[in-house]
């Protein structure tokens, strides 16, 4: 992967990165360094998002995007540490199932099922690639703050169409690209870069290095078009609530007061 000497700006989570440099777009690169990324420092620099949250300020507790999801095979597109898999096993889904690119993080979720009496189907692979999940065959797939890492979008989401049952739901999170644009500073928000720009860009973050592009949200819907599904509902709001019983007054939560952080689809395979 060829880095130009572009500069460019970039939002992750509640501040600016300076340290974003334009990179051209290959596969096989991008797959190495996320992955590096995620095995080494992923968790310690970004966190871990999981449900019952789909990201900053969005809860499915709110939403009520799954629910009753007793008896119902749900797969997971990034699952981390598990966190969401267990959030699922412990409302009676029937069968678990995950995949990550993270050999660490695969990991990681089999420990923490483990120590909660749940067990998983589990994948260490791209997200865009064929790795033994089977076609015709989850209620839901879902992924929390995950689908954006793809190199592919077109491609993974027509993959994800092919392992749900007709009528199957895919819900998915990620960070609003129109905060990803925008920076809060000396009391005033700021746009830092253009929201159509889809570029790939490469991050140094705490010794460690991630590789992403923000996508446009109409990417997003058409991509799912294209894949064979229909979105059923959008959610962009921050909530209220949640900021409030956390009587969080940072310079993030403002920003989400005035304009999306996360944002969640919930579409249906035709």
């Amino acid at each position: 992967m060829d880095k130009n000497s572009v500069y460019r700006t970039n939002i992750i989570g509640a501040g600016e990165v300076g340290s974003a440099i334009s990179v051209e777009m290959d596969k096989d690169s991008i797959h190495k360094t996320n992955s590096i990324f995620w095995d080494t420092k992923g968790n310690e620099i970004l966190g871990a998002t999981a449900l019952p949250l789909y990201g900053a300020f969005v809860s499915e507790e709110k939403c009520q995007l799954f629910g009753d999801i007793s008896g119902k095979k749900m797969l997971e597109i990034g699952c981390g540490s598990g966190h969401s898999l267990q959030y699922l096993g412990e409302r009676n889904a029937s069968e678990l199932w995950g995949m990550d690119i993270s050999e660490k993080q695969i990991e990681k979720t089999t420990q923490h099922l483990t120590s909660y009496g749940l067990s998983a189907k589990l994948f260490c692979s791209p997200m865009e690639e064929e790795c033994g999940i089977p076609e015709n065959y989850f209620d839901f797939v879902y992924s929390i703050y995950a689908i954006g890492w793809t190199t592919d979008l077109e491609g993974t989401f027509c993959r994800i169409a092919s392992y749900l049952k007709k009528d199957g739901v895919f819900i998915f999170s990620w960070s609003h690209p129109i905060h990803k644009c925008v920076v809060a500073e000396n009391n005033m928000l700021t746009f830092k870069k253009s929201y159509f720009d889809e570029s790939w860009y490469s991050v140094s973050l705490d010794e460690g290095t991630l590789t992403l592009s923000d996508r446009n949200l109409s990417t997003y819907v058409n991509a799912l078009s294209k894949a064979g599904f229909v979105i059923e509902q959008m959610v962009e709001q921050s909530d209220d609530e949640i900021m409030q019983s956390r009587d969080d007054n940072s310079d993030f939560a403002k920003k989400a007061k005035i304009l999306p952080v996360t944002f969640v689809f919930k579409a249906r395979k035709l």
